[in-house]
C-alpha cells in the first residue's frame, strides 16, 4: 500500500476515529486504527466494540486532489502513537508505504517514522446494518439535545440503563430522557421520518457514546441519518459512520414522575438565578452535600440560603416575576440545578413546586421543548 494525502485532512479524520479506539481493550487488534486505501479514497476505522468511528476520505474534495493513491491495501496501526505523529508531522502532504511483514513508513517533510503495524484481516468487521428504523435530525439540534441531556445519566454502575439516554419517538417527534434517580432532564424534538407510522421506545444509548458523538457533530443545519436497530445504532453523516451498542434493560417510565399540579410557582431570570446558586455553594463544597434552601417570602420574593457547619452562612435574596401559590421552603442539591442551569438556552425559567417533599420542575419560559426535574433534599 502506498499513498500521499493532504495533512490537515488526514489529522482531522485520525482524530475522529482516535475517539473510539480504547487503550484499555481486551482484544489487542482494537487498540489500533485500520486504513484501508482503494482507488475511491482512504477509509479509516476505530472501534472499542462498544463504538465504532469509520470516516472517509475521497481522492478529490470540491474539485481539488486531496489523496494521491499509488497503491491499495491496508494496515494497522498503533492509535496512541499514530494519531500523535500525523497531528505533529511538519509537512503539508504526508506518505504512507506498507512493505512486507507490514513494515509501515510515514514520511512527511523532513521526517520519517517506521512503525511495526498488525495484519488487517485479524480487524473484525463493522456491522451491516438494516435501515428499517431510520429518522433524520439537523447535526446541530442532535449536538444540542445530548448537551441538554447527557450530563443527568447515572455514573453508578449499579443500574447500568441509568447510564445511558433514553431515546423514544412517538408521532414524528423524539424524546430524549436522562435520568440517574435524583434528577432527570428530557428534551423534545421534532423529526424527518422515512415511514409516518415511525414509532420506538427503550433505545438507551450510553452516555459515554453520546459525549464522543457530540466532539465529531459539527454545527451545522446538515441532517444527520440515525439507524436504529435491536442493539445498535448508527449515526451517518456525510462520510463518516458511528456506530455504538445500546445498553440492555428495561429503561424506567419517566413520564408519570413529572407533576401536573402545582402548589407555588415563580419565573426568574436564568443567569441571575445561576450565579446566586453558585456564590450558595462557594461555602458547603467542603461538606460535599452540596445543600441549598430556598424560600418564600412576602412581595414576590426568594431567600436562598447555605450553610456549612465549620465555614459559616451564605444568604441571599431574588426578585421572582409573577409568584403564585402559597409559601414554601425547600432544600435540594445545588450542583444538579447549576447543571441543568448551564444548559438551558432561555433567558427566563420558570419554576414549578408540588411540595416541601415533592419534586420541582424547571423549564424555559418560552417554549416547551425541554424540562427538568430534581427530587428535594431531606435536611432534617
Amino acid at each position: 500500500m502506498r499513498f500521499s494525502i493532504n495533512r490537515d485532512r488526514f489529522v482531522h479524520d485520525v482524530q475522529h476515529v482516535a475517539k473510539a479506539v480504547s487503550s484499555r481493550t481486551t482484544v489487542p487488534i482494537l487498540t489500533g486504527i485500520k486504513i484501508v486505501a482503494d482507488h475511491e479514497g482512504i477509509t479509516l476505522t476505530g472501534s472499542d466494540s462498544d463504538v465504532s468511528i469509520e470516516t472517509f476520505i475521497p481522492k478529490e474534495e470540491d474539485d481539488r486532489e486531496v489523496v494521491t493513491i499509488e497503491e491499495t491495501g491496508s494496515i494497522i496501526l498503533q492509535a496512541r502513537f499514530f494519531a500523535e505523529i500525523v497531528k505533529k508531522l511538519p509537512g503539508q502532504e504526508i506518505e504512507l508505504i506498507v512493505q512486507d511483514q507490514f513494515a509501515t513508513t510515514i514520511r512527511s517533510g523532513s521526517s520519517v517514522f517506521n512503525l511495526n503495524g498488525l495484519d488487517p484481516e485479524e480487524y473484525p468487521r463493522l456491522p451491516e446494518l438494516e435501515e428499517n428504523l431510520l429518522f433524520r435530525l439537523p447535526q446541530d439540534m442532535l449536538k444540542n439535545m445530548i448537551r441538554q441531556t447527557v450530563f443527568a445519566v447515572s455514573t453508578q454502575e449499579t443500574r447500568p440503563v441509568l447510564t445511558g439516554v433514553n431515546l423514544e419517538s412517538e408521532d414524528g417527534e423524539l424524546i430524549c430522557t436522562a435520568t440517574d434517580s435524583h434528577r432527570l432532564a428530557m428534551r423534545k424534538a421534532t423529526i424527518e421520518r422515512n415511514d409516518e407510522s415511525l414509532s420506538f421506545s427503550n433505545v438507551v444509548i450510553p452516555g459515554k457514546s453520546l459525549n464522543e458523538l457530540s466532539k465529531i457533530i459539527e454545527d451545522t443545519n446538515d441532517l444527520i441519518d440515525v439507524v436504529v436497530t435491536e442493539n445498535q445504532i448508527l449515526f451517518k453523516m456525510k462520510n463518516l459512520l458511528f456506530f455504538s451498542r445500546l445498553l440492555e434493560g428495561k429503561y424506567p417510565v419517566t413520564k408519570s414522575m413529572i407533576p401536573t399540579q402545582s402548589k407555588t410557582s415563580f419565573k426568574l431570570k436564568t443567569k441571575p438565578f445561576l450565579h446566586t446558586l453558585e456564590r450558595a455553594l462557594l461555602l458547603s463544597r467542603e461538606g460535599k452535600n452540596n445543600v441549598i434552601n430556598l424560600k418564600t417570602l412576602e412581595d414576590s420574593r426568594i431567600e436562598v440560603t447555605s450553610i456549612s457547619p465549620e465555614v459559616g452562612k451564605v444568604t441571599e435574596h431574588i426578585d421572582t416575576v409573577d409568584m403564585q401559590g402559597e409559601d414554601m421552603r425547600i432544600s435540594f442539591n445545588g450542583k444538579n440545578v447549576i447543571d441543568a442551569l448551564k444548559v438551558i438556552d432561555s433567558e427566563e425559567i420558570h419554576i414549578v413546586f408540588t411540595g416541601a417533599m415533592s419534586p420541582f420542575v424547571i423549564r424555559p419560559v418560552d417554549h416547551d421543548n425541554y424540562l427538568h426535574l430534581f427530587s428535594p433534599v431531606r435536611t432534617y
